[in-house]
């Protein structure tokens, strides 16, 4: 599932570079809601950015045999926590101390 979702993270994030990189209308209104829709699309790829790392440090916890213990407390993760948030390294208990 982790891979896979990389994939399309991956697939989706070329698609978002490709859209910013076209030229802006000439017309002032049209660019303008060229540069929102730019905006958008930026926040968009950050939040893809850092799922993305989150991922790969997910997929390195599997190569290294320490996928689904916490990072912080060293307990398992719950499966039901692991099957909502694949990629998370924290048990509920630590991600709720922030």
């Amino acid at each position: 599932m982790l891979t896979a979702r990389r994939n399309a993270i991956l697939a989706h994030l070329e698609q978002i570079e490709d859209a910013l990189d076209d030229p802006l209308p000439k017309d002032w209104d049209d660019a303008a809601i060229e540069q929102q829709d730019d905006e958008v699309l930026q926040a968009l790829g950050n939040a893809e950015q850092a799922e993305l790392k989150r991922i790969d440090a997910a997929l390195r916890r599997i190569a290294d045999g320490d996928y689904g213990w916490c990072t912080r407390c060293g307990e398992r993760i719950a499966d039901a926590r692991l099957d909502l948030l694949p990629d998370t390294p924290l048990c509920a208990d630590c991600a709720g101390r922030g």
